[in-house]
Order: C-alpha cells, then structure tokens, then sequence
C-alpha cells in the first residue's frame, strides 16, 4: 500500500479546516501521556481488576501474584494520572476507577483489540 501523497500542491481549504481543528501543544500531550499510562500491562490489569468493584492493595496484590510494593508503586502512577481514586475504612486504603471516563476508555479499547482480532 503506497502511503505517499502523489499530489504537489495543498488543498488550502482542507489545510485552513485541518489547522481550526488542530489540538495544541498542551493538549496533544496530556492525552499522549494519559494513553503511555495505559501503556504497562500490570496497570492495564489493576484498571481492569478495578472496573469491576474496589479493592484494596493487599486484594490487588493476591490477584496479580505481585508484591504490595510493586503494586502500590502503580497504583500511584494510576492515582497522578486520575484514572484510580482511594477512600480510607479504618486503616484500609480501597481503590476504585476514578469516574465512569476510565471505564469507558477501558471497555472501547477492549472492544477494539476484539474486533481487530
């Protein structure tokens, strides 16, 4: 498949549309970073563990077959990114998605690597 373009010049109004609609700098980066968080496998799993009800470290830690440590540690990343959110009971810290945004995110990317596949 030939991915050149063969044209020589630029279609002015197709260009003028394009620039209106471009995102900034800013923006394009934020949503770069939000989707390198996505990036990890492990992270991937806790967001998928957590799409399904709360759970606290030591739960997630059993599920994963991972240390406490190694899963606070991405959990933390999961937390700066404000894809997860905490509430404490007691001396118990539970994690659950952040909104119904990460949800969403989570299931459209699962529907799509089952429709390419």
């Amino acid at each position: 498949m030939e991915t050149t373009c063969q044209c020589n010049t630029a279609n002015n109004d197709t260009v003028t549309k394009g620039k209106a609609v471009l995102m900034t700098e800013h923006v394009a980066g934020d949503l770069a970073n939000l989707f390198k968080v996505f990036g990890d496998p492990t992270r991937v799993k806790i967001l998928h563990l957590l799409s399904v009800t709360e759970l606290c470290v030591c739960d997630i830690a059993n599920v994963l077959d991972m240390t406490q440590s190694a899963i606070s540690h991405q959990l933390r990343v999961l937390k700066q990114a404000k894809l997860v959110r905490n509430r404490k009971d007691g001396k118990t810290v539970y994690y659950a998605l952040d909104d119904d945004h990460v949800h969403t995110i989570l299931r459209q990317g699962l529907d799509h690597i089952s429709h390419v596949l």
